[in-house]
């Protein structure tokens, strides 16, 4: 029996472990839950799987959840701190990391402190301070098991393979609900055509940056520091079909790829039960089905952010920090319709040239990075705004 710590458990991904745990009484319990705003499904959840405590990172939502589970034997703590510290309990032996953005990396470094095995789904724990945490996670004994799809699929491909050489990984991209689409066409695009992903189902943040393959360009740095990769060693590729989740190439030509039903519930699942594979009954792979599996090229000077994020890799330092952090405020704003598609990587591209670079960081360097883009890029959206009327 694995004891989990759900953080983000109301999101897209946290919703799902829990239908894990469901399909699985037998191998997992819940030992803690968190949400940061969404008290309503947070107590839902409390009821159901009886954690033995949950965080509200919210503080004006606190009140709420602790009158609702009053009467259960419940813990019930409110702030990011708390959360930090809920992590580090004897009690908990997987720490599932799926709060989106910056908001993710002080719970997920407090629980590899702890030498706790990370299920990772908050890819921007990685971008933002991947030499630090992977750091850290070698000194503190810290499994960490990638919960994305394509880096769960690299992992897998990578499963025995400790003596051979990687020359590269692909990373494949399904293009999004605007692949093949051009400049002229996206100027016009809003939020509600953005989050309408042909393959998967997301949360609105991840929906958008799959549009705009921001998240793959997240990925690809993700991957950097996962996997202890060079720069020229990480590769994307677009596969609209969304089947082969990604892929590696070894020094000797092979390739090894990882397919699966583009299911969410999958990975997580592997991360879970790693380094056993748990039976399911999740629709399979028809061969007959998807006869045709297509690869192209990604376009990048279309979908700039890729091409933005990219750079920011190779750049390294601070670079990404900002990255991220721009991309989290541009993003909350297209989703209110206050900025274009396109204007998005205009404003990320901006901040990342208004924010001074910082070529070794500490922690309180990202931190103060974090900050500082994101005042750049609020600045931007506003002026953005203020130039409509």
């Amino acid at each position: 029996m694995k004891r989990l710590a759900i953080l983000g458990s109301t999101g897209s991904i946290g919703t799902q472990a829990l239908e894990v745990v469901t399909a699985n009484p037998g191998l997992f319990q819940v030992e803690v839950l968190s949400a940061h705003s969404n008290s309503t499904l947070l107590i839902e959840q409390a009821k159901k799987f009886k954690p033995n405590a949950v965080v509200v990172t919210n503080e004006a939502k606190y009140r709420e959840v602790k009158d609702a589970l009053l009467m259960l034997p419940i813990k019930v703590f409110t702030g990011e701190q708390a959360l930090a510290d809920v992590v580090q309990w004897d009690t908990v032996d997987i720490v599932l990391g799926a709060i989106v953005g910056f908001a993710g990396l002080h719970s997920t470094l407090a629980a590899v402190s702890a030498g706790k095995r990370i299920a990772l789904a908050n890819k921007e724990t990685l971008v933002v301070a991947g030499e630090l945490v992977m750091k850290l996670a070698a000194e503190k004994n810290s499994a960490i098991i990638p919960v994305d799809s394509e880096h769960s699929a690299i992992f897998q491909c990578l499963t025995g393979e400790d003596a051979n050489t990687i020359e590269k990984v692909i990373l494949t991209a399904s293009g999004g609900p605007f692949l093949g689409r051009k400049p002229n066409y996206l100027v016009n695009v809003k939020a509600s055509h953005a989050l309408q992903h042909p393959n998967w189902t997301m949360g609105a943040k991840i929906s958008i940056d799959s549009a705009t393959l921001m998240n793959k360009g997240l990925e690809m740095i993700e991957a950097k520091w996962l996997f202890d990769l060079r720069n020229e060693q990480v590769d994307v590729v677009v596969h609209p079909q969304s089947v082969i989740h990604s892929m590696v190439q070894f020094t000797d030509g092979s390739v090894k790829s990882q397919m699966g039903q583009p299911d969410m519930k999958l990975p997580i699942q592997y991360a879970l039960a790693y380094p056993k594979r748990i039976p399911n009954n999740y629709k399979r792979v028809d061969f007959k089905e998807n006869s045709k599996l297509t690869f192209e090229p990604v376009d990048y000077k279309t979908f700039r952010n890729l091409a933005i994020a990219k750079e920011a890799m190779i750049r390294g330092g601070n670079a990404p920090c900002v990255l991220n952090a721009a991309n989290e405020v541009v993003v909350h704003a297209f989703l209110q319709n206050k900025v274009g598609f396109l204007e998005m990587s205009d404003m990320i591209e901006k901040t990342m040239e208004s924010v001074s670079f910082i070529e070794h960081p500490e922690l309180e360097d990202y931190r103060n990075s974090d900050t500082e883009a994101r005042e750049y890029a609020a600045e931007f959206v506003k002026k953005s705004q203020l130039s409509m009327y």
